[in-house]
């Protein structure tokens, strides 16, 4: 058992060098002083969203982009609350082209077929999709301009961050998501991509047409933007490109309760799970089982009193090799955080997820007011 707990820390040390040296070989991005040239349809899905459309509303209408080069299609999905009176009240005296649609149901994926509906009433060349819980930064639209000019990707995957209030759950969150970020930028940067954010994506329309849209994984109510990242690399390998960059941060508000965090959880890998790709399937068993170690070493510690030190060392360096990823990515986000505030996340971390692997065999979890079960 001592021989499997060094193979299985070694792969994980190993994994997690390779996610920070593929991190370093993306290189930052800043927009420069070059003629706007990108339209972009701004694609933006909500569902009883009424508490989170005004700061939305307010990060758009900052947006540093001449306002005849993009539009923004809101797509109501059956909200109960006053989400569209507040965007057809935004309509009315808004200085730039809004359109307000309804989604039309047509598989088991609400936001997928809300963003296929967008996509065929939208006018422009570049979808570009976030969520109404999101806050924009004023150079995100030149920013990806400036980004496409350069690289003449096919597919833009942009930073997104968890606000957070201090709070251990926010802060929590805020973590979380910055790991995610690392694991996504560093298997960019090793030419395997193998995450992305739809609050924050980016894809040439003729691009998503020709690989079918969303076709083929729409029975899934999740993964509008991971299964999409699967078929636009498949086909378009070295379009597919992200934006690193403090410009294009978008900001998501987190979850306010733990139960909400994890049905959260149980969403993301009820897509993860459904992924093609052999490398997201083995890191994700490999991360399973390196939290589950963590939350029974204790008892290996209590009762094998004579590898205590081999416990406590494969401990220690689970959590610095953690520590190193998720600290990378301050210098880009602008957060800090201290060793001992991302000590206790460790055990928190494990414990979710624990109960979301466990969560996700039965297969059901609810989100937006809506019960969804894993075909």
């Amino acid at each position: 058992m001592i021989f499997g707990f060094f193979i299985l820390f070694a792969l994980y040390f190993y994994s997690m060098v390779f996610i920070v040296l593929g991190y370093r070989n993306v290189r930052f991005f800043s927009s420069e002083e070059t003629k706007p040239l990108t339209h972009f349809s701004v694609v933006i899905p909500f569902r009883n969203e009424a508490a989170n459309l005004p700061n939305l509303l307010k990060t758009l209408n900052g947006l540093k982009y001449p306002s005849e080069m993009f539009e923004l299609i809101f797509v109501n999905d059956a909200s109960e609350d006053i989400s569209e009176a507040i965007i057809s009240e935004t309509i009315e005296k808004s200085r730039f082209s809004i359109k307000l649609i309804q989604n039309k149901r047509v598989s088991n994926s609400p936001k997928k077929d809300a963003i296929s509906e967008a996509i065929k009433n939208s006018n422009f060349e570049w979808i570009v999709t976030t969520d109404a819980d999101c806050e924009l930064p004023k150079n995100w639209l030149k920013v990806f301009d400036a980004f496409i000019q350069k690289n003449n990707p096919l597919m833009v995957c942009g930073p997104v961050i968890y606000k957070s209030n201090g709070s251990f759950i926010e802060n929590f969150q805020q973590l979380d998501g910055l790991s995610l970020q690392s694991v996504t930028i560093g298997s960019f940067g090793l030419r395997n991509p193998l995450l992305c954010n739809g609050a924050n994506l980016a894809y040439k329309k003729e691009a998503f047409l020709k690989v079918n849209g969303f076709s083929g994984n729409n029975h899934i109510a999740s993964g509008d933007d991971i299964f999409l990242l699967e078929k636009m690399k498949k086909a378009f390998p070295k379009r597919v490109q992200f934006l690193k960059s403090e410009e294009s941060i978008v900001s998501t508000n987190p979850q306010k309760t733990w139960k909400n965090v994890i049905n959260q959880r149980i969403r993301w890998a009820s897509k993860t799970s459904k992924q093609k790709g052999l490398t997201s399937k083995v890191l994700g068993i490999l991360v399973f089982l390196m939290n589950l170690s963590v939350l029974v070493f204790p008892f290996f510690m209590i009762f094998d009193t004579e590898n205590l030190g081999f416990y406590l060392l494969l401990t220690a360096i689970k959590i610095i090799v953690d520590y190193v990823v998720v600290q990378q990515n301050f210098s880009l986000f602008g957060k800090k955080s201290s060793f001992w505030k991302f000590l206790p996340q460790t055990y928190m971390y494990a414990i979710i997820v624990l109960v979301v692997s466990l969560g996700s065999l039965r297969g059901n979890y609810s989100w937006k007011g809506r019960s969804f079960k894993n075909p």
